[in-house]
Order: structure tokens, then sequence, then C-alpha cells
């Protein structure tokens, strides 16, 4: 069962906004089976859209549309969509009049007359009621295609999607399971990786997919299972990531169907009762922003220094001056001092701490663009490791963030 999801807005197309709904929407059909063969963003322009469903309906059982919904007369999505399927014939819904008039009167806001226009749905839809707005959804079936027309405005859409959509998708039609595993991956490359599990990847059959979703600093491997039957499927993958884990063991650090590397260190720190600090200089507090961007981190994490400067290297976490003298801010002496200071003063039982030449200048320091010191320290010591990641700046930095990361993961996978 494939989908296609069409996006509808200038303002997509010129940057102004990003298109979350597409991602959120692909995420919600491929729990329930569907999955989506393709993602199209197109003009609030009658031909581009007639040209977009025709296309769509060659290609896919099921296309969505976000987008375009407006209360007013001149708005061109739903007239377009009703010439498609050569219905002029609008329904007024009584319902949706009155549901737009509560939401009116609750913040003190006139109906007017012209709003009605978005309670006339052309006469071969099906009604789909929008609880948070006031442009409801609309539900076509042509030809063994089904179409769904969406306001563009998140929470809306996904109201819609939630109560509306997905139920009567699952009602209408017999749907594989879909099944995803990621496995998390520090110090290789994807072309490294790719050679070692070269004949694993050739072995797969033809219902597992593996994908390769390199970022800064890692490779998350990511297997894709599609069958009639849940458990045979769950099977499937396990015995794939036990072949896995025994082909790469050196570089695999954890496993997660949703995986994030700092959702991954927050889950071990949760199990583990143990917490982590962090002074950072070249990230300039992003570590500290991804741990924190995990739901009831506030259980794991203490807190951050950002000592940017060496003078607040060395008020902030005492980082000696002659230290910083002799070898510099980018040294590994400096970040050793920076680790045991700030777990000191945050109480914690672990600690990073990251220094380096984010680039475009090396600034007083002796060392290259792209070099980073990370270390990690715990009740055992301080462990210090450099790395190169070369330019641009925001390179040095994501790498920074994701490599120290996975550097707390395996310090704390140690002792599990």
């Amino acid at each position: 069962m494939k989908a296609e999801i069409i996006t509808i807005g200038d303002e997509i197309l010129i940057g102004q906004i990003v298109d979350t709904n597409s991602q959120w929407i692909g995420v919600e059909l491929n729990k329930i089976g569907v999955s989506v063969y393709q993602i199209t963003t197109i003009q609030d322009d009658r031909q581009h859209i007639l040209n977009a469903l025709k296309e769509a309906q060659e290609r896919v059982d099921i296309v969505i549309l976000t987008g375009g919904l407006g209360p007013t007369k001149d708005d061109i999505t739903k007239k377009t969509i009703a010439e498609y399927f050569n219905d002029s014939k609008l329904i007024e819904y009584p319902e949706v009049v009155e549901h737009i008039k509560e939401l009116f009167k609750k913040i003190n806001h006139p109906f007017k007359e012209i709003q009605r226009y978005q309670a006339q749905l052309p006469s071969k839809a099906t009604y789909l009621k929008n609880q948070f707005g006031t442009a409801p959804g609309m539900w076509f079936y042509e030809n063994e295609t089904v179409f769904v027309s969406l306001p563009g405005v998140p929470y809306e859409m996904k109201g819609l999607m939630t109560h509306e959509v997905l139920p009567k998708i699952q009602q209408k039609f017999k749907l594989p399971f879909i099944m995803h595993q990621t496995i998390m991956t520090y110090g290789a490359g994807e072309s490294m990786i790719a050679e070692r599990i070269e004949d694993f990847e050739d072995s797969l059959p033809k219902n597992i997919k593996l994908a390769y979703l390199p970022s800064f600093g890692k490779v998350r491997l990511r297997l894709s299972a599609n069958g009639p039957d849940q458990k045979t499927l769950k099977n499937q993958l396990k015995e794939k990531v036990d072949q896995l884990s025994e082909l790469i063991p050196d570089v695999i650090v954890g496993y997660e169907d949703d995986a994030s590397i700092e959702k991954s260190v927050g889950q071990l720190l949760k199990e583990k009762k143990k917490t982590v600090a962090t002074a950072e200089s070249v990230t300039g507090g992003k570590i500290g922003a991804s741990l924190v961007s995990i739901a009831g981190s506030s259980v794991y994490y203490k807190g951050s220094i950002v000592a940017y400067t060496a003078e607040m290297k060395n008020d902030l976490l005492g980082v000696e001056n002659s230290t910083i003298n002799t070898f510099s801010v980018v040294s590994e002496e400096v970040v050793v001092e920076m680790a045991v200071s700030v777990r000191k003063k945050m109480k914690s039982d672990y600690a990073i701490a990251v220094t380096g030449n984010a680039g475009p200048t090396t600034d007083d320091t002796d060392k290259t663009l792209g070099v980073v010191y990370i270390a990690i320290a715990s009740d055992t010591g301080v462990s210090v490791k450099e790395f190169n990641f070369g330019q641009p700046r925001e390179k040095v930095i994501n790498g920074t963030v994701n490599k120290a990361l996975g550097l707390l993961q395996k310090e704390i996978l140690k002792k599990v």
C-alpha cells in the first residue's frame, strides 16, 4: 500500500516555512503499514494542483494533500479538487457552520457569512470533522484511489489525521505490517561500514531493506521489513540485527526504533540512576541543548557551564592559567581540567567537556582548524580523545556534539 503526500503552498517553496507536515504524516502512515512513495510540494496554482493529482493517482493508492484550504471564495484548492473530480456541486454542512460559530465565540470574534464557504464541500467528498479549526477535511474515493485534503495548519492536520484519516484508512484497506530497527554506530564512516557488511547486505531477503543514515559523527543503519505477519517480521529483524552485531560489534553503540544518541544516553543514565554535567567551549551549549531536548532529562542532567573564552575557563571552571599558557585553550590538558571541574561543581556521576577550533580562524592556538578535544570524566578518571572534524564550522560543532554523546554512551556501557 503506497501513499503520496502533496503539500500546497508558495511559502514552502520560497523557504519561508519548513514542511514539517509531510515528515509527521509519513511517520504516522508508516506505523499503520502504508509506505510513502513520494512527497511533492507545489504552488497554490490550479494547473499545478490538477497535474499533481493526476500524476499521483497513477503512482499510489492514497493521496494526501495539506494546505490551501482557506476561508474565502478566492481560495482555489477546494475548487480545483472539485474540478478534478468533475464535481461542481457544493453542499453546506450545518454542523460545520455551528462548529465555526462556537470557535469564534470562544475568542470573541464575530461570525461572518463569508465563513460559510468553509462549511461547503464538493458533493463527492466525505466530510472529516476538524476539531481544532474551521476548515474541515475532505475524503474522496475515485478509481480505487483515496484522496484526502487537509488544512495546512499543523495541529489541525494532526488532529484530522489522528481522529479521522488514519482510522478510515485502516478500515478500508487490509494493510501489511511495517517494522523498523535502527542500529546506531560511531567511529566508522559509511563506506567503511558498507565494505564490512557487504555480504550481509547482499543476502537480505526482498522484504527487508537496509538504509545508511549518516550525519555528523555517526551512521545509523536502519533495517526495514514489511509483510503480512507481525511475528514473522519481528523474528526476521531480530535475526538480522544479531548478525550485524557479530559483524561490527566495535562500532555499534545502541539500538533504537526511533534512534537518537541523546535519547539513548538519557535512557542509559535513567536506568543506571546516574547523572551528567557538561563543560562546553567550542559547542557553545549545544551538547546540553541536545540532552534537554528529551522529555524527563531533569532526572539525569545537572547542567552546563559554557566557558567560551580562556578567561571564562579560568573564572568559571578553575582551569589554571599556567595550563592555558603552556598548552593553549585547545588541548588535552585544558579539557581534562574542564571535565574534572564541572563534575565536581555539579556533583554529577559523569561529565563531558569539549574544547576546539571550529573556525574560521584558530585564534591563539597552535591547533589546526577542526581539531577538537573531548573528555569524559567519571569516578574512575578522565578519558580524552582528539578529533579533527575538518570544516566547515557547522560540521565541527555538530560532529563534536554527536561524538561527545557517543563517547559518554560508551563510557556508561563499560559498566553495564
